[in-house]
């Protein structure tokens, strides 16, 4: 992925994105998410099971660790690159959660070691793409590969069961005097704290600057690699932990564990209106479209409709996603360079 809209020149770009908000400010694609969570749910709301608690509950069941994923990955789409291993860093830790427990390591100490695999994970990425130089979609697709293959060769086709049952409990019952899973909990204390730090603190604006022009964000004096390998940690360590939680929940760790969820956590951060060439989304956005493509999808398992079919819903999702907010930003910049065009051209002669 380019980290700045493609054919662009820094004035160019400078000069698109300030005629955003003049419409954005009435026309929003965080309100447009909120409209379709509404239609998700009256859409929903025609069988009976739709509108009850327990179904709820399970809706956030389904969606949380996907949820839990997507908030690192707005993040390093936003700086302008792209992270598609976060399912197979969750199929890996739910693995050599399983095996160190097998094999005789407390829970906890477990835990950790996993977390600490996470992290080593990201920062491979993050090497390869800041110091090597590559590019992350091949970077990310190659160790999509190396982590699944890992996960397989440590567990093979067995599997490991018999977690405590005070963390495999996690899974199936919800937060206490609430009908709230524990992912969604989570899911939601993370979300302020990334939501903070993106809008309300230097690293979030240094980000954006990074998406939006990754050269001019250089010689601002923004350490442009530093943040970005960062970002692959965190990614990471947080793939690790969801692969946790997807292991409680299940009660058993599997090497193809969260098989095939990148497409819905890179849907997710699309459809949340993170731009696919950086320097726009907010974590607000990515919320609202998690919850949608969540009753969406319980709602079409609920009418019974076939799993192929709800695959292209979410394809069909993220090409509305890539699409829609592009065509805005592409008006834009025409309009500007027609702007340009008609200056009047000054000519001076020398005496």
């Amino acid at each position: 992925m380019s980290s700045a809209e493609p054919g662009l020149s820094v004035d160019d770009s400078i000069a698109a994105h300030a005629e955003l908000p003049l419409w954005r400010s009435f026309v929003r694609w965080e309100t447009a998410l909120l409209v379709a969570l509404v239609a998700a749910l009256l859409f929903g709301s025609q069988t009976k099971q739709f509108m009850t608690a327990t179904n709820f509950f399970y809706i956030g069941i389904n969606i949380g660790e996907i949820a839990i994923m997507a908030l690192p990955l707005t993040l390093i789409v936003i700086s302008g690159e792209i992270d598609l291993s976060v399912a197979s860093m969750l199929g890996l830790s739910s693995t050599l959660l399983g095996y160190l427990f097998r094999s005789g390591w407390p829970i906890g100490l477990a835990m950790v070691a996993v977390l600490v695999v996470g992290a080593l994970g990201g920062a491979l990425n993050g090497l390869l793409v800041t110091k090597v130089g590559l590019p992350s979609i091949a970077v990310t697709i190659g160790t999509l590969t190396l982590f699944r293959g890992l996960a397989e060769v440590i567990l093979g086709a067995k599997s490991v069961t018999g977690f405590p049952a005070s963390l495999v409990k996690i899974g199936v019952v919800p937060l206490p005097h609430t009908r709230i899973a524990y992912s969604i909990g989570i899911f939601c204390v993370l979300a302020i704290v990334v939501g903070v730090v993106l809008q309300a603190t230097a690293t979030g604006r240094s980000i954006y600057a990074i998406g939006l022009q990754s050269e001019a964000a250089h010689f601002a004096g923004i350490r442009v690699k530093r943040i970005k390998f960062r970002l692959y940690v965190v990614s990471g360590i947080t793939c690790a932990f969801a692969g946790i939680l997807w292991t409680f929940r299940f009660a058993t760790s599997r090497y193809d564990a969260g098989t095939g969820l990148e497409l819905n956590v890179v849907a997710i951060v699309l459809f949340g209106g993170v731009s696919i060439f950086g320097g726009r989304g907010t974590i607000v956005g990515v919320a609202l479209a998690a919850a949608v493509m969540a009753c969406l999808q319980q709602a079409l398992t609920l009418r019974n409709v076939d799993g192929q079919v709800r695959n292209i819903v979410t394809g069909v999702l993220l090409l509305v996603s890539v699409v829609v907010p592009n065509i805005a930003t592409a008006l834009s910049r025409l309009k500007a360079r027609a702007a340009r065009r008609r200056r009047p051209v000054t000519v001076s002669f020398a005496p």
